[in-house]
């Protein structure tokens, strides 16, 4: 079973790829990382129990709803804060939508 600590390493390899914008929030990012790599490894600790199907789901149900959920947080964003014309909502799901 993956530790707390290497899933904040993972995380950090990741973020290589793809950085995570913390922007100005009033939190260390580290605090946050582990936070969310304790939460995921004790999820991790409760399916142990599953069969290995049912965990593949369960982990694919929840990154769904987390790809969903950051979706909706950036369209709010867009909605908060308008791009000029050239880069409207509609356009850049277009786009998302055409990468498949």
């Amino acid at each position: 079973m993956i530790t707390p600590e290497q899933l904040q390493e993972l995380i950090a390899e990741v973020e290589q790829e793809d950085p995570i914008d913390f922007a100005d929030i009033p939190y260390d990012e580290q605090e946050l990382r582990a936070l969310v790599a304790n939460h995921l490894c004790e999820m991790a600790t409760a399916m142990e129990a599953f069969s290995e199907e049912e965990r593949h789901l369960c982990l694919l149900a929840v990154a769904a709803k987390l790809v969903l959920e950051n979706l909706v947080l950036h369209v709010q964003l867009l909605r908060e804060h308008p791009l000029p014309p050239e880069h409207n909502v509609q356009i850049l799901l277009d786009q998302l939508r055409r990468k498949k």
